[in-house]
């Protein structure tokens, strides 16, 4: 019979790797307290259709190509991409602009129009350089299974030269300013650390190479980022799996020191492996039992990463013409940090617009808008009025000073507050991407897909290999291939899981007699 594996969580690293152990012959239960699939690739409804809410293209397109391809079709088959011919528009409060391209070339060539022959220049060396880095590293660190300080250095050993371009010891921060004279371009780059959670002055130089994962080409998911997670699903469900929605996990069960049940409030899901793909945290906490908590060291969660103030609205456009990726930069570099650090809303913050439409010929009628704010990782509590009524004037009046206007202009309700991913995402803190990726050896802190609990595993951007959609695909095909790997290695002899036994306590059943 075939092993029966339990995901609890819809997200894209729980339907990454729902599709690989349907496909290959197990039998797949994903157990998801939404409403849909795609966890932080979530949408809310507005009159131009659904908004997107979370992440807003597609990067790093071969690992889902090769994600599709192991399934028996293809991404092409399952969703429409268009590529953006623009990567970004970057916009100053001295009024100037630059458009980045996938060719690094023209974007050299917009650089060099823009602040000068040295800035382009020096932007090639950085292109570069990060290209080598990333392309060195991109196997042996981010798609395998358990890297360490151990491969880093082989990988190092093997090309000494590496070393000086990894810049070790320094901060992104500091190797910016060492890259490059103009300040813009600075500012520019050190963004990147955001999409993983940081602070450009606290994260190691190497994050450098997240540009390359943009740089390599972005595809903007017709239909909008929700159309991929659909599409996952139906191919797990082709192949077997069953998705049960609105379904919340509230314990794992543990019989003889491994996993044998998922329980919640529908009943309870016998398993041979069961999967979280959830913020570890959430493990960690103790919310789905002691036996799960003692997994996930603290260290692996803690410190927490950045969270965000995320607009999603339907409005039409005025002044400025959007491309699909905008950034609005603040009007001081990096000012944003401290007041994060400190737990407020930032009052001068770099803004992203996402002009959901976009990509090609302005569309007529209203056009669907994400527009994200970085802000503190922050509890589940109520949030405060006055802060969201003070997020949307800094957010709408600092867009109309710099040329973009949206009529009608959205109300609060649009917003989602860290206090709101908090609730949405259960002990995440409403911490966007898991573990902040500060220090050197943040990336070897991160979950694995095993965990120290026979038939517990580890999906999602809390694990190995971190934040970001591709990531998370990752993660989750990692933990099937561990699962794949654990199941020839033991003994063939199916397990029972005896009705009853015993149950790990939660925080909501720790009170209860144990089964």
């Amino acid at each position: 019979m075939p092993e029966k594996v339990v995901i609890v969580g819809a997200g894209i690293g729980g339907l990454a790797c729902a599709m690989r152990l349907a496909h290959a012959g197990c039998d797949v239960t994903v157990l998801e307290s939404a409403k849909a699939p795609g966890g932080k690739m979530r949408t809310v409804p507005s009159p131009a259709g659904p908004v997107d809410a979370g992440p807003t293209v597609l990067t790093l397109r071969p690992v889902f190509a090769a994600l599709f391809d192991a399934c028996g079709t293809s991404l092409d088959t399952e969703v429409t991409l268009d590529p953006l011919p623009v990567l970004a528009r970057h916009h100053w409060e001295d009024g100037a602009s630059l458009d980045l391209f996938p060719d690094a070339d023209r974007s050299a060539d917009a650089i060099g129009t823009m602040a000068g022959a040295t800035a382009a220049r020096q932007f090639r060396r950085f292109h570069a350089r990060t290209a080598r880095l990333f392309d060195a590293f991109e196997a042996p660190m981010m798609q395998a299974a358990d890297p360490g300080p151990h491969g880093m250095a082989r990988v190092v050993a093997r090309d000494p030269a590496l070393l000086p371009a990894m810049a070790p010891g320094r901060t992104l921060d500091g190797l910016l300013r060492r890259s490059f004279d103009d300040p813009r371009l600075r500012q520019l780059f050190g963004r990147y650390a955001t999409y993983v959670g940081g602070d450009p002055a606290r994260v190691p130089a190497l994050l450098a190479l997240v540009w390359q994962a943009e740089s390599r080409g972005v595809w903007a998911v017709r239909g909008g980022m929700h159309r991929l997670a659909r599409a996952m699903q139906a191919v797990a469900e082709r192949a077997g799996a069953r998705f049960r929605f609105g379904s919340r996990a509230d314990r794992i069960e543990v019989q003889g020191g491994r996993v044998t049940a998922v329980r919640c409030a529908d009943g309870r899901h016998a398993a041979d492996r069961v999967v979280f793909n959830g913020d570890p945290r959430a493990l960690r906490t103790g919310l789905l039992g002691d036996a799960a908590a003692a997994t996930v060291p603290e260290a692996a969660v803690s410190p927490r990463s950045l969270s965000a103030f995320v607009w999603s609205f339907a409005a039409r456009p005025a002044g400025r013409a959007p491309e699909h990726h905008n950034v609005f930069f603040a009007r001081r570099p990096n000012s944003e940090f401290a007041e994060i650090a400190a737990g407020r809303l930032p009052a001068d913050p770099t803004l992203y617009v996402c002009a959901q439409d976009r990509g090609g010929a302005a569309p007529e009628g209203p056009e669907r808008f994400e527009i994200i704010v970085n802000g503190p990782p922050r509890d589940a509590t109520r949030p405060d009025p006055e802060e969201a009524e003070t997020c949307r004037r800094t957010t709408f009046d600092r867009l109309a000073w710099m040329g973009l206007r949206f009529d009608p202009t959205p109300d609060v309700t649009a917003l989602t507050t860290p206090e709101g991913f908090a609730a949405l995402f259960p002990a995440s803190r409403g911490a966007l991407y898991g573990l902040s990726p500060r220090g050197m050896t943040a990336a070897f802190r991160r979950p694995r897909a095993r965990t120290a609990l026979p038939g517990l595993y580890l999906a999602g951007g809390g694990t190995h290999p971190g934040a970001g959609v591709p990531m998370a695909a990752t993660s989750g095909r990692l933990a099937a291939e561990a699962i794949l790997a654990d199941r020839v290695s033991t003994s063939p002899s199916r397990r029972t899981a005896m009705p009853g036994g015993m149950s790990t306590a939660s925080p909501r059943t720790g009170s209860a007699p144990s089964r």
